[in-house]
């Protein structure tokens, strides 16, 4: 199968999935489903809680620094490099910045939880 023809045909699926998706959900319009569910009772208060501001920022630093520590996982198909010199740097470079990043969290008491 030659190039363009893969491309077509992965953009026509592409942009038929998502015209489905769409579309489909705008058919079954149920009022029912929309109104949130108290034990069968009709709701005291709303449905919507008030979001700790301190919990998003502390779940956002969470997945940054889990993310650049994923950065760490090819390192040993790395170590079998012919420059291991340059390997090592890279990953000097990638730790130190993890530890700045959780230094200046730390001294912004980004990861406290008492105010």
């Amino acid at each position: 199968m030659n190039l363009p023809l893969a491309l077509t045909t992965t953009i026509i699926l592409t942009l038929l999935l998502v015209t489905i998706a769409f579309w489909l959900p705008q058919l079954n319009v149920y009022t029912e489903k929309y109104s949130p569910y108290e034990c069968g009772f009709d709701p005291m208060g709303s449905a919507r809680l008030p979001f700790s501001m301190k919990f998003f920022l502390v779940a956002i630093t969470f997945l940054l620094f889990d993310l650049e520590i994923a950065l760490l996982l090819p390192l040993p198909w790395a170590s079998q490099t012919i420059n291991p010199k340059l390997m090592l740097t890279v990953a000097l470079i990638l730790v130190s910045i993890l530890a700045a990043g959780l230094a200046y969290e730390w001294l912004q008491k980004g990861l406290e939880w008492v105010e």
